[in-house]
């Protein structure tokens, strides 16, 4: 029983970062018992924790409808929160699957309603999903990305993409479909080539915790050649938490770990990363 629940127990807070940073891709609504135990952190504490480590401002993304009504509520009393909204590309496998295609557009209608306002500054996570998602429903997942892609352009915000084990067909359907004027490649998984692309396409590259991995070193020259005006840090927690606590539960208040492992890979000051990480985020969805 002890050894279950030192799992759950929250790793201890870094050193503050030498200037504020922003998480531009979290979910604090996703935080529950499985990770947690019984000591399940409310969105305030966590949002706490990180300004106390210098990451005072996060963008919360909702990745279905509930979680997307959920996150614009958090937003309208937090100034610190800025919110991003969609389908996540596995949720719409799984709405085409179990309800059919016409149950599946009328969750992302519901997305487009959602993110006209004013504090969702992205439409996001979609994308695709390879991993997750069999072949037979990769065309719905595609469906879903299209339409995610039309909604960002029509509203003029961000576009947060989710790319797993798809790389080609994510750029293929952002190609086809016209990219809007801010991309951001949530959790980016290519390899330098890729980053290359897309930097020459003047899209964002965030990096996370995977990036502090070991065995990730095509990861790190992915961010070797990220150019300083496209380079974004996230945590995506409650997932991928940085080294030294991968395997345990994500928070903002980690991220100061895969800032300084940036910085220290690119040979950068950290304050000197920190603001331009901050300045950034800013462009990439707005200030606020």
């Amino acid at each position: 029983m002890a050894s279950e629940q030192s799992q759950v127990l929250p790793p201890e807070a870094p050193a503050p970062l030498a200037a504020p940073v922003i998480d531009s891709h979290t979910h604090l609504n996703l935080h529950d018992r499985y990770l947690h135990g019984e000591s399940v952190p409310d969105p305030d504490e966590l949002l706490a924790m990180a300004a106390s480590v210098g990451v005072p401002k996060v963008v919360q993304i909702g990745c279905d409808v509930a979680y997307a009504r959920h996150s614009i509520e958090l937003a309208r009393t937090r100034p610190d929160v800025a919110v991003g909204v969609a389908i996540h590309p596995n949720d719409a496998a799984r709405i085409h699957e179990r309800e059919g295609a016409a149950a599946l557009d009328r969750a992302i209608d519901e997305i487009a309603v959602l993110a006209a306002d004013d504090v969702v500054r992205a439409v996001g996570e979609t994308g695709l999903d390879y991993y997750r998602t069999n072949a037979p429903l990769h065309a719905a997942q595609q469906h879903s990305f299209r339409r995610h892609i039309a909604i960002a352009k029509g509203l003029g915000k961000a576009l947060v993409i989710h790319d797993r084990d798809s790389h080609d067909d994510v750029i293929s359907v952002l190609e086809s479909e016209g990219p809007p004027e801010r991309v951001v490649f949530h959790c980016f998984s290519g390899d330098a080539d890729m980053a290359r692309y897309c930097s020459d396409r003047g899209w964002y590259l965030s990096f996370a915790g995977p990036v502090t991995y070991k065995a990730n070193e095509s990861l790190r020259q992915a961010l070797d050649v990220t150019p300083d005006h496209l380079l974004l840090v996230e945590t995506d927690a409650p997932y991928l938490t940085p080294v030294p606590h991968r395997g345990r539960p994500n928070a903002s208040y980690l991220m100061p770990h895969t800032v300084r492992a940036m910085a220290e890979r690119r040979g950068t000051g950290e304050a000197e990363l920190c603001r331009l990480l901050y300045e950034n985020t800013q462009r990439a969805f707005g200030s606020w």
